[in-house]
This record gives structure tokens, C-alpha cells and sequence, in this order.
């Protein structure tokens, strides 16, 4: 009875468990016949999913570009903005053609409400081409270097504002301060853009005109080298004191050219003593002076000494 008993109670009990099963089963809405997913319809779930999301990115990037101010976005147009009240001149290097957009922009907490707006270059007034309740903005194709130059936009209201966009070509880092070498030295000066420039040139002045280094210097005298297009490097080798002077690099842009300045003064290896030897000359007659001062004292005293 005891071993009936006990297998009675485990069948039973392993029929709820069954039971308790297929209950949870039916309740989460699962299908004990679907067929597990293989690799293959997990690569292709990945496609189709990256898919939608590329092309999510895609109608978000239209509808961006729709909302964009002016309703117009090219890509060979370069938009150049100022924001006022703030910084109120930008400089913005060309190094060729291209057609650029320039904005004037009151900024929302602006106290300027309602101003007359007027663009101009130099003293020439020029009309704006998009306007919105608080931006005005002119378009310039800027082909050649008569367009470069400092555009203004005036804002008048209760008082007047301005912004101003300097257009030119790319500057040419050169040297500020002079270039101090010595008799029999080399002199290398460096010159470097942001940009690539068509050609470099290296000039000296000579009175008031440049002359190129080709045409006063001996070619054994001087190497000149171009490591990239955004880069020259002039040496000048056996310095003498003719070699003082001002020289000039140039890059070559489509729009023009852009130069730096390097003054360069050639010293003899005396020069750096010229002070010293002067203290020392000064140091000397001091010393010199003391001591005569001492041996007329000591003979005038003498002479005292005898009278008496």
C-alpha cells in the first residue's frame, strides 16, 4: 500500500505540472509549433532592418535640407553667417572661384526690433538678395580679385549696427620680427599657407621695387625648395653684410597672390661684443681716472708737506 500510495501521488503530481505548463503556454501567446530561426533568416531580419534605417536617413536629411532658410541648399555655394550682438567682422580666405553667401542675423533676444538694413562694399550699396523677419543675406560670385574686398551690413533702428565680411586671399605666415644672422652663416626663411598655392616666389627688395632672388643672388648662393603646394624654404648661404635686406615670399592663388615679409640683418661675429667692449672701455677710464686722481692727491700732498 505504501509504494502504490507513492506512485500514485508522483504521476499525479508530474499531470499538474504538465497541466501548469501548457496553461502558461497558452498565456504568453506562444506557438510550440514555430520552427526556431536559423542564421540565415537572422542575416536577412539584419538587411532588411539596416535597410529601413538607411532609408530613414535618408527622408530625415530631405526634410532637414526643406526647412533650411531660403529654401535653397547648393553645394557649391559657401554660407558665411554673423549673428548680432556679437563679433562683428569675420575673415573668410578664397583661394579660388566661388559663389558665396553672406548673412546678417539679429539674434532672438535682440532689443533691435524692425531695422532698416542696407549692404554695402566700399561706398557702393549693394541690395540684399533673401531676406527674413530676422536675416539678410546677398549673394557673391566671387570669380576674380576685383569681388574680394570688405562687405557691410547695416542695421539702423534705434541705433546702428554692423557686421563685416572680408573676403581675400589666404594669408602667408611668414616672420614678424627680424632675422638677426652673422657674416658666413645661412639665413633659411619659411613660408606657409592653409591652402595649396599654384606657384611660390621669392623676391628682395631693392629701393623700392622687388626684384626676384633669381636676379640678385647667384644661383651657387642660395636653394630654394617647396616641400608641399602650402609650403616654400629659401636658404641663403654665405651671408655677408650685402645680404641684409627685405625679402619677400608670394603664393600664387587663382584669385591673386598673397606675400610675408622677412627682414634680415647680417652682423660680423664683433657686433654681439660692440656693448661689452664698450662697458669695458667705460669701466677703464673710469679706473684710469681714479687713479691719476689718487697720484695727483698724493703729490699735491707732498708739496704741502715741504711748504710747511
Amino acid at each position: 500500500m505504501p509504494a502504490t500510495f507513492s506512485w500514485r501521488c508522483l504521476v499525479r503530481l508530474l499531470l499538474l505540472l504538465l497541466l501548469l505548463l501548457l496553461l502558461c503556454t497558452s498565456l504568453s501567446g506562444g506557438n510550440p509549433a514555430d520552427p526556431p530561426m536559423t542564421t540565415q533568416d537572422s542575416n536577412q531580419t539584419q538587411v532588411i532592418s539596416v535597410t529601413k534605417m538607411k532609408a530613414g536617413h535618408e527622408l530625415s536629411d530631405a526634410a532637414t535640407q526643406e526647412l533650411k532658410p531660403g529654401g535653397k541648399q547648393s553645394t557649391d555655394v559657401a554660407v558665411y553667417e554673423i549673428v548680432l550682438p556679437g563679433p562683428s567682422e569675420k575673415n573668410i580666405s578664397l583661394a579660388s572661384p566661388v559663389k558665396v553667401e553672406l548673412i546678417c542675423k539679429l539674434d532672438e533676444n535682440s532689443n533691435l526690433k524692425n531695422p532698416q538694413v542696407t549692404w554695402k562694399k566700399g561706398s557702393e550699396t549693394i541690395s540684399h538678395t533673401t531676406k527674413t523677419q530676422n536675416s539678410w543675406a546677398i549673394q557673391v560670385t566671387v570669380s576674380g580679385s576685383s569681388e574680394l574686398g570688405s562687405y557691410t551690413c547695416f542695421l539702423k533702428a534705434e541705433k546702428e549696427v554692423s557686421a563685416t565680411f572680408h573676403l581675400h586671399v589666404p594669408p602667408v605666415d611668414g616672420r614678424e620680427k627680424p632675422m638677426i644672422a652673422y657674416i658666413g652663416d645661412t639665413a633659411v626663411m619659411v613660408c606657409k599657407t592653409e591652402y595649396n598655392a599654384k606657384t611660390w616666389s621669392w623676391y628682395m627688395t631693392n629701393g623700392t621695387e622687388l626684384i626676384s632672388i633669381d636676379k640678385i643672388l647667384p644661383k651657387d648662393k642660395y636653394d630654394i625648395e617647396n616641400p608641399s603646394a602650402s609650403e616654400s624654404r629659401l636658404e641663403v648661404h654665405r651671408l655677408t653684410t650685402a645680404d641684409t635686406g627685405v625679402y619677400w615670399c608670394e603664393a600664387a592663388f587663382d584669385l591673386g597672390g598673397s606675400k610675408a615679409r622677412f627682414d634680415v640683418k647680417v652682423l660680423s661675429i664683433a657686433e654681439p661684443l660692440k656693448p661689452f667692449i664698450a662697458v669695458v672701455a667705460e669701466v677703464a677710464i673710469l679706473v684710469t681716472t681714479i687713479a691719476l686722481y689718487e697720484v695727483y692727491s698724493k703729490r699735491k700732498a707732498k708739496v704741502n708737506q715741504k711748504t710747511t
